[in-house]
């Protein structure tokens, strides 16, 4: 089996024109022969989230790093991690991110001494502070034995193969331009997980994708943005992975600019024979 795991993050057309910088971040660490994670966070860029660069790449950093710590923990026993993950994906795995990230947010705040104000009883409003740095997640765990996925707020996760598209995931979809945010308290009430065990020897070659909005966004209709799915799974089983990667900057830079405006990430998981 031959893995390649590659992604890029570019700056929304329509932030290129306003000046403002690149909200997403990625991030991957292929563990061993067997073993990949992946994840993305979407900083919102709004007016009243003015680092929320910073709290993207905090997100990814603290997914792999908390993931690798349950691989390591399990390492010996995956039949444990994946009951575990399974029961507790959306509780416990999903506080600890919460909990891990926003403690670093807070730390990176007071290293950066930014000012703290106070709520209406003289005590450091620690919500306000998390608000300046709000990120959506998404994150996938690729093993020999199953898949785990992670989401909070916006993006997709998607996998593909010679048995079509779909959704690793499916998260929930908020109207407008509403998203779950780790800043908000009790974030972790929001993330959906899923376990997907593998049945034995897996068909290859098979494409994950994970995607900030920017990416869907840019396609009138789900159709259409799962064609490009497909269409990248052609590409790579055609050229090869070192091909696409090339071309992937170019690429959704044209997707951004032709499509809603917004900053795009697309990181991949290609396995072939």
């Amino acid at each position: 089996m031959t893995r390649s795991v590659f992604g890029e993050s570019v700056q929304g057309a329509s932030h290129v024109r306003s000046g403002k910088e690149c909200q997403d971040s990625l991030k991957k660490i292929e563990k061993d022969e067997n073993t990949v994670i992946l994840a993305v966070a979407d900083g919102h860029g709004s007016d009243s989230c003015p680092y929320s660069k910073t709290g993207a790449d905090i997100a990814v950093n603290v997914f792999c790093k908390i993931m690798e710590d349950y691989l390591d923990t399990y390492a010996k026993q995956p039949e444990m991690l994946l009951t575990f993950l399974k029961r507790e994906g959306d509780t416990k795995v999903a506080q600890a991110i919460d909990t891990e990230w926003k403690r670093r947010i807070l730390k990176t705040h007071s290293n950066n001494k930014r000012e703290i104000v106070l709520d209406s009883d003289g005590n450091k409003d620690k919500n306000a502070v998390y608000k300046l740095y709000g990120s959506t997640l998404i994150g996938l765990v690729i093993t020999a034995e199953f898949l785990f996925a992670f989401q909070l707020g916006d993006g997709d996760i998607m996998e593909v193969s010679e048995a079509g598209v779909q959704n690793v995931i499916e998260a929930d979809k908020i109207l407008g331009t509403e998203t779950h945010s780790l800043s908000k308290p009790e974030a972790w009430r929001k993330v959906i997980t899923r376990i997907k065990k593998k049945e034995g020897v897996q068909k290859l070659p098979v494409m994950y994708m994970l995607s900030s909005d920017g990416m869907a966004n840019s396609y009138k209709s789900e159709e259409e943005f799962q064609k490009t799915c497909s269409d990248y799974y052609k590409l790579l089983r055609k050229h090869g992975a070192q091909a696409v990667a090339d071309s992937l900057k170019d690429w959704l830079n044209e997707t951004s600019e032709l499509g809603c405006g917004d900053d795009i990430t697309a990181l991949f998981a290609y396995f072939s024979k």
